[in-house]
Formats: C-alpha cells, sequence, structure tokens
C-alpha cells in the first residue's frame, strides 16, 4: 500500500482506535525481533517499516490532542 493511503486511513480512524492499532504495531516488531534472535529472519527491512509505521500512528494521534 502507498504512503498517502496508509495516512489517509489512519486519520479517518478515531483515537481509541489508533491506540489499538499502535498497540498491534509494537507487539509485532516485539515478535519480529524476538524472532530475529531465536530463528533466521528473512527481511530484515521488515524492522525499518514497521517502526515507520509506528511514527505515523504517533504523529496522528499526536494530531488529535
Amino acid at each position: 500500500m502507498k504512503y498517502t493511503d496508509d495516512l489517509k486511513k489512519l486519520k479517518e480512524m478515531n483515537l481509541g482506535e489508533l491506540v489499538v492499532q499502535l498497540a498491534s504495531l509494537r507487539r509485532d516488531l516485539f515478535n519480529i525481533r524476538l524472532n530475529a534472535t531465536t530463528a533466521h529472519v528473512k527481511d530484515y527491512s521488515q524492522f525499518k517499516k514497521m517502526r515507520k509505521d509506528i511514527a505515523r500512528v504517533q504523529t496522528v494521534i499526536r494530531q488529535f490532542k
């Protein structure tokens, strides 16, 4: 999905949905890190993508406040 599509979807969400989305992304990042330490990871770019997604959600949350 393109960046603008992601951003539009995030801006359409309410604050509660954004908080749930943020928690889910953080949990996924933790799981990816855990898998990287215990097993081989095919795509290390997932870390960077996940961190950027987390930052996008945090930015939209801050815009609500």
